[in-house]
């Protein structure tokens, strides 16, 4: 920050800003030139792109350029090149190229770009590069640009015995970088015009090799300071004004900072998947098939996760109902390490309770009444609050969709049944996160967070809950990913009497936005055997 208000103040210093207005004027009046400018600034790093693809096998042109542009940004928004490891990142993410192959080819590259900047320097205008860099400076360039080439060569030998590039393709990289760094020189010519500085083509990529030199050291985020002074000091050793000289100097830096961060947002996200993974489901499959048919006296399953739920367990187990469409309901109450007398009125109102080692959270507990309901051989799985908040009555409405096999999975909407009281802030934090969910479920979905929902067996075998915490998003995320049936059956709600909900909107965001994200970018998975539902039962089974 220090670095970023020094160089700010140093350009204010000397800032003309009639002249740089005359170069907005000039640019905006010369939209082909502006057009033509920026398509060779864009060159340039087509031409990288195409280098690292064929010095790195397995990374695609699509992120090759996506990974370039996305650290091109960084180094704009960054402090000291921080971009140059964002370029890395992406490669490795997205592309799935080995973190070492990505790092030595990213270095071997930008010690083509060095190499190349310090020899266009000195080819092209070594009385000029002398006398900026001091009379000393350029033989120490060049020095260091020879231990480059030596640890370029040390990268070469390390890429081929990974199954790297070949030699063709390596001999390219430094002519490769010359052309790169020639194609952006048409923004810093072209600048210079709009600033009336007659500048040579030649003498515009001495300007660029300088300037970039300079970059090499920056600290500032994309070196605010460093390239006006180096383009400044350039431009007025080759002839140019100096006041000309500073403006054609920012509008490059200008010019070249606002397409970084375009560019750089493009390529975060396309080509997918993005540098932050996948954000949105992706097209599902095909139904599974389903499990066979159950017998016709197999019961309805109705799961209560409780945790400290005294007050309400007991009214809640004598209002489920004792049979649905001929078949029995059996409830069933997991005890989420309960301190109160939560289990044993539950078992004196008629429950079969499964006690957990400990408060191991509400995801937790689904993922253990799934697996007992499968376990039970039910012919559906349903789950809700043993606070109270939704109607054990409304279990027929349901399992419904489930029995007759329309669906296999189905979400009690509040929001399309009847609310008879819900706090207004929990309305609208409910409202904005089924919004989300929606957008990344890519359907409409009136409820995300309902506590009341049914599954068919095969679903119930199937579902993954990602985390202990919560499991409302995971499982919908889930089930949809896997291709299972989507319905949603209008319910009643009323806020609890008793007790106080576990969710917080900080600790709720900060636990469920990871798992959510995990959920979307994690393989997929097969229903599970059998065997590891008995093993889930048993509570020997982590959650994935």
């Amino acid at each position: 920050m220090l670095a970023l208000v020094a160089s700010l103040v140093y350009v204010a210093w000397g800032l003309d800003t009639g002249a740089v207005g005359g170069v907005v004027t000039a640019a905006a009046g010369d939209p082909l030139g502006l057009a033509l400018a920026l398509g060779a600034y864009s060159a340039a790093f087509l031409v990288r792109a195409g280098l690292w693809c064929r010095i790195l096998p397995g990374l695609g042109f699509g992120q090759s350029l996506a990974a370039i542009h996305v650290g091109l940004a960084g180094n704009h928004i960054l402090p000291l090149r921080l971009g140059e490891p964002l370029r890395v990142v992406s490669a490795v993410r997205r592309a799935r190229v080995g973190v070492a192959d990505a790092t030595a080819s990213t270095v071997l590259l930008r010690s083509a770009d060095v190499l190349a900047v310090v020899a266009l320097a000195a080819v092209l205008g070594p009385r000029v590069a002398e006398r900026l860099v001091g009379g000393a400076g350029l033989p120490l360039a060049i020095g260091a640009a020879l231990l480059l080439l030596a640890a370029a060569a040390w990268l070469t030998r390390r890429l081929r015995r990974s199954g790297g590039a070949g030699a063709a393709a390596l001999a390219l990289v430094v002519p490769g970088a010359a052309a790169a760094w020639l194609l952006e020189s048409v923004l810093v010519w072209s600048c210079a015009g709009w600033a009336g500085i007659a500048l040579s083509p030649a003498d515009a990529a001495l300007v660029t090799a300088v300037t970039i030199a300079a970059q090499t050291v920056a600290i500032a985020p994309g070196g605010i300071g460093t390239y006006e002074a180096a383009a400044t000091a350039a431009l007025v050793a080759v002839g140019a004004d100096p006041t000309a000289a500073l403006a054609a100097a920012i509008a490059a830096h200008a010019l070249k900072t606002l397409y970084a961060l375009v560019a750089g947002g493009v390529g975060a996200f396309a080509p997918a998947p993005g540098l932050f993974g996948r954000l949105r489901l992706a097209p599902a499959p095909a139904r599974p098939a389903p499990a066979p048919p159950s017998v016709p006296d197999a019961p309805v399953v109705l799961v209560l996760p409780a945790h400290d739920e005294q007050e309400t367990v007991a009214a809640v187990i004598a209002r489920a109902p004792a049979q649905i469409a001929g078949r029995p309901v059996r409830v069933i109450v997991i005890d989420d390490g309960s301190t109160d007398d939560t289990a044993a009125r539950a078992e004196a109102a008629g429950a079969r309770v499964v006690r957990l080692p400990g408060n191991r959270g509400l995801g937790a507990a689904v993922r253990r009444g799934l697996a007992e309901g499968v376990a039970a051989g039910a012919a559906a799985v349903a789950f809700c609050d043993a606070d109270g908040e939704y109607a054990p009555e409304d279990l027929e409405a349901m399992v419904a969709p489930v029995l007759s096999g329309r669906a296999d999975y189905v979400v009690g909407s509040r929001f399309e049944g009847a609310i008879e009281r819900m706090l207004p802030h929990r309305r609208l934090g409910n409202r904005v996160l089924t919004l989300a969910l929606s957008a990344v479920a890519r359907r409409r979905i009136s409820d995300g967070q309902s506590g009341y929902r049914a599954l068919s067996p095969s679903a119930a075998a199937s579902a993954e809950i990602l985390h202990d915490f919560n499991y409302a998003q995971v499982l919908t995320l889930d089930l949809l990913g896997k291709g299972y049936v989507y319905a949603e059956v209008p319910i009643r709600y009323r806020f609890r009497e008793h007790g106080r909900s576990f969710v917080r909107l900080v600790p709720y965001l900060r636990r469920v936005v990871p798992a959510v994200h995990r959920e979307l970018n994690g393989p997929p998975a097969p229903a599970p055997a059998a065997s590891s539902v008995l093993h889930d039962v048993l509570g020997e089974a982590p959650a994935r």
